[in-house]
């Protein structure tokens, strides 16, 4: 019935890490915090715990991987569904959504939940891809995403694409925070040379579309021009990944910056991290739909510079246009970053777009595409 509760069922490859695990957490605490019952499936990992802890539940099941074998989750998954009289299934990932396709497509039509997509990429156009398209309502996280799914898939309804950008949280990122000074004193002891440096961040997976490798030669660039400055590089490393992990180690070494960059590896407090930098970097070589980091950096009130493409550019084009660069001009690039050290350390607050505008959009998306709803 109109306004009544659901059982929302979101489905990715893990719980890991990376945006998109963070915004499903942000969905399901917001279904639950709202009186509706919010499910998760994935592989696992670290973000399990926290979900659980905030009133969700999760089904563990392999449908992450590129291997015939995930297709035998199919058949599981659509138990799930029908067992749990499940109202909307949301898939977030390619993968994930082919076997919760599959596996709603099998279902009796009576019995089906609404089939919910979210383009969170700007994937490869190809027919693995197209399985975001199925969606009967098709979630753009942006302009760029908007745009990217007519311009490649005509055959998409516009009516069935509904824009909701993703949201920053103006609590959780309040303009010109500061660490406190236990959280200062233990970074500091573990990375004393940051104390007195120009710090850069680049935060996001270790990955080759996220621009590291521009981020270490523009490291070495400022260092050449005399500026005493650090880079982090801040993400997961992942040991599948380990082969472009050594080759950005080897960069650096053949650069001598062995002791202007490091790598932190996974951390759960960017806030904190964010708030200690000079600049936050986004370098993807390639387009994307959204850019998280970007819009939690500004509105702590912290320059960002990035490539000012994509979802990325769509942020910086509106609230700090200073910090767009033509994607691969280095040159410029380093021009930026030595403008901003040598100017104001902070920017002018930001009316960023609130998390709590996205998850009431989506989750008023939810009862307008529940079953009763369509009858």
């Amino acid at each position: 019935m109109a306004g009544g509760r659901l059982t929302v069922l979101q489905i990715l490859p893990a719980l890991e890490s990376g945006g998109v695990e963070r915004g499903t957490l942000e969905v399901a605490g917001a279904l639950v915090e709202a009186g509706h019952r919010a499910i998760v499936v994935s592989s696992g990992g670290r973000l399990v715990d926290p979900l659980v802890d905030n009133g969700a539940e999760h089904i563990r099941m392999p449908v992450g991987r590129k291997s015939p074998a995930t297709l035998l989750q199919v058949r599981p998954l659509r138990q799930v569904l029908l067992n749990e009289q499940v109202d909307i299934v949301h898939a977030r990932s390619r993968i994930p959504a082919w076997i919760a396709w599959l596996a709603w497509r099998g279902m009796p039509a009576e019995h089906r939940p609404r089939f919910v997509t979210t383009v969170h990429g700007l994937y490869s156009v190809n027919r693995y891809s197209a399985i975001m398209m199925r969606g009967e309502c098709i979630i753009a996280v942006s302009d760029t995403a908007h745009k990217y799914i007519l311009d490649n898939y005509p055959a998409v309804d516009p009516g069935r694409v509904a824009t909701i950008y993703r949201g920053v949280d103006p609590g959780e990122f309040p303009y010109n925070f500061r660490p406190d000074e236990v959280w200062r004193e233990s970074w500091y002891s573990k990375y004393p040379f940051l104390r007195n440096r120009k710090v850069l961040t680049l935060p996001g997976r270790l990955t080759r579309l996220k621009g590291h490798e521009d981020f270490i030669r523009l490291i070495a660039v400022l260092v050449a021009d005399g500026l005493d400055v650090h880079g982090l590089i801040v993400g997961y490393l992942d040991p599948e990944r380990r082969k472009y992990i050594d080759e950005l180690y080897k960069l650096i070494a053949d650069s001598s910056l062995e002791d202007r960059i490091t790598f932190t590896g996974q951390q759960s407090d960017m806030k904190n991290i964010y708030a200690c930098s000079n600049v936050v970097m986004s370098l993807s070589s390639k387009p994307e739909s959204f850019g998280r980091a970007v819009a939690e950096a500004l509105s702590l009130g912290v320059p960002v510079v990035g490539y000012g493409h994509g979802g990325v550019g769509e942020i910086l084009g509106r609230y700090f246009p200073a910090g767009s660069v033509s994607a691969g001009d280095t040159g410029l690039l380093a021009e930026k970053i030595t403008s901003i050290l040598d100017g104001p350390a902070r920017i002018t607050r930001q009316e960023i777009i609130t998390r709590q505008a996205m998850l009431e959009q989506l989750l008023q998306l939810y009862q307008e595409q529940a079953p009763s709803q369509q009858q």
